[in-house]
């Protein structure tokens, strides 16, 4: 089976990567050792299953083109384990032509949906190897 259309190399996400590593690291630490997180693993079972709720859902609710956002967020620190990075994906919908709002995007979160957050970052961060 060939690769989907969006699939990148595997040299190419080396690249994607250290870029991150060298221009947000800097960033996402304000500038103090404290490393984060970059590294999120769902299995595919978690991800199937999130797809077919979304899927489900945004038959439910007449939902068109149905779609899910990657968003990054952050955990509290905990005492001695500090704040950590985490991703969540929220399920998103088409956008009405009485809902534009000139942001360009041609979708809306979806909030009848619950977002998916079941895992934290992989620790200690790792670069990606390929």
């Amino acid at each position: 089976m060939n690769p989907p259309n969006k699939c990148i190399t595997v040299q190419k996400a080396k690249e994607l990567q250290k870029e991150w590593r060298e221009t947000r690291s800097i960033v996402t630490t304000n500038g103090k050792e404290h490393k984060d997180t970059c590294e999120f693993h769902f299995d595919l079972e978690e991800l199937q299953e999130y797809i077919n709720y979304v899927r489900e859902q945004s038959k439910q609710n007449n939902a068109e083109r149905p779609g899910i956002n990657v968003w990054l967020g952050a955990y509290q620190a905990e005492g001695d384990k500090p704040s950590l990075s985490t991703v969540f994906f929220s399920a998103t919908r088409k956008m009405k032509a009485e809902e534009e709002d000139g942001s360009g995007r041609d979708y809306l979160e979806n909030d009848e949906i619950e977002p998916m957050n079941t895992v934290g970052g992989m620790w200690p961060p790792l670069p990606y190897k390929g």
